[in-house]
């Protein structure tokens, strides 16, 4: 028997989009982490404080909070096409980013632009899960797998723009900005799959279903335990690191940092694909809960070896990185799973609302608590996110 010729269109169609739009991905989330990885460049320039660092981080996040609560109670992924909605918001996105070159070094208007961009963002990574989960069903945790795979190595690039653009820091913003430009048109090259369902109406009450749906709630509780340590980990990695190998007299402590803090993140990205294809087969709780045990158990071995050989920290910190991203695609399938398929776009957005919401607060007390603390305590409070995930899940499964 012959395949029939239509299956084989829509099989290279998927392909075809799928791909492209995890180019467009990691174009446009090369932006989120600029400011983190030429932080040292730009306070040695202009002598920031230690807080306008932090802020000029922290504005991402709060900027997509904003963002993606605007895009999810509109409703605009579901409502309109989203790869038009993709496009503007990449665009948006990079030409905020780019304007830092023309503004006061870590200003009141740095800080406004990095808010931007991350609003922009919201249109970026929630509405790009929108169209991966429009091409399947039974292997949805492999597509958005892929996704957050290519979100994670975006997020990883500006480290290794940083690293090989020295000590000029323009350098960095000005390929992620023209990076994101090119993604946002990419996106436009790909199709809506067979499983795209468009919202009839405006109607802000599906975001409702966070709490009335059980499946979708323990969904959004897991994801929140898994964003209490992930965005903490990504903005604050290379410090660890470059702390941890600065006490043990390490010489080239912040260069090995970085590399640290880009391999960790980059292959993070790598095994949201395997874990994907896993939790097609096992089931995505399980798949998630899996990897948040590993991870917790890793930040663990990250604070007890802190300070002590390089090799050692410089291992966990990498398995912490392997194993602490791949889950954030379980839980947004899972809820695609659970969601009516007219509102997957608005509850996915609302879910990364709440996650991001959360990370405003991690990523900006993490350095306080380290400096008050010291980072082998921090570290062990971030690990609290994991646990909390893990118990979320354990419900979930044991749901008929």
């Amino acid at each position: 028997m012959h395949p029939d010729p239509s299956d084989q269109t829509v099989y290279r169609g998927k392909t075809r989009s799928v791909a492209l739009l995890c180019l467009a991905e990691i174009a446009g989330m090369s932006l989120w982490f600029v400011s983190a990885a030429v932080l040292p460049e730009m306070s040695a320039e202009a002598g920031l404080s230690g807080a306008r660092g932090a802020a000029l981080s922290s504005a991402v996040q709060i900027g997509f909070v904003f963002g993606a609560l605007g895009f999810a109670v509109l409703g605009l992924a579901d409502r309109f096409d989203p790869r038009r909605v993709f496009m503007i918001s990449g665009i948006a996105a990079a030409a905020a980013n780019a304007l830092l070159l023309v503004t006061p070094i870590g200003g009141t208007a740095q800080i406004v632009l990095r808010a931007i961009t991350g609003a922009a963002l919201a249109g970026v990574y929630p509405v790009g899960m929108k169209i991966a989960v429009g091409w399947g069903t039974s292997d949805r945790g492999f597509l958005v797998g892929l996704l957050v795979g290519a979100l994670t190595l975006g997020s990883a690039s500006p480290h290794l723009f940083a690293l090989l653009g020295g000590v000029d820091w323009r350098l960095t913003v000005i390929i992620a900005s023209a990076l994101a430009a090119t993604g946002a048109v990419l996106v436009m090259l790909t199709q809506l799959g067979p499983h795209h369902v468009r919202a009839p109406r405006f109607d802000p009450r599906v975001i409702g279903q966070a709490w009335s749906n059980r499946r979708v709630r323990l969904a959004y509780a897991g994801y929140l335990g898994h964003m209490w340590e992930l965005y903490a980990f990504w903005a604050w990695c290379a410090a660890i690191a470059t702390a941890s190998y600065t006490l043990a007299g390490f010489g080239g402590a912040e260069e090995a940092g970085r590399l640290t803090a880009f391999a960790a993140i980059a292959l993070g990205g790598l095994a949201c694909v395997p874990v994907g294809m896993m939790a097609d087969r096992i089931g995505k709780a399980r798949a998630a809960q899996a990897m948040m045990v590993v991870s917790g158990i890793a930040g663990i071995a990250t604070a007890l070896s802190f300070g002590g050989p390089v090799w050692s920290v410089a291992a966990a910190l990498v398995i912490w990185g392997v194993f602490i991203i791949p889950d954030s695609a379980q839980f947004s399938a899972l809820v695609a799973d659970a969601a009516p398929a007219d509102s997957v776009g608005s509850l996915l957005t609302f879910q990364t609302a709440l996650g991001f919401a959360l990370t405003v607060v991690t990523v900006q007390v993490t350095p306080m608590m380290s400096d008050t603390l010291g980072w082998p305590v921090t570290i062990a409070i971030m690990v609290l996110g994991p646990v909390f995930g893990i118990e979320a899940m354990r419900r979930l499964i044991r749901l008929p």
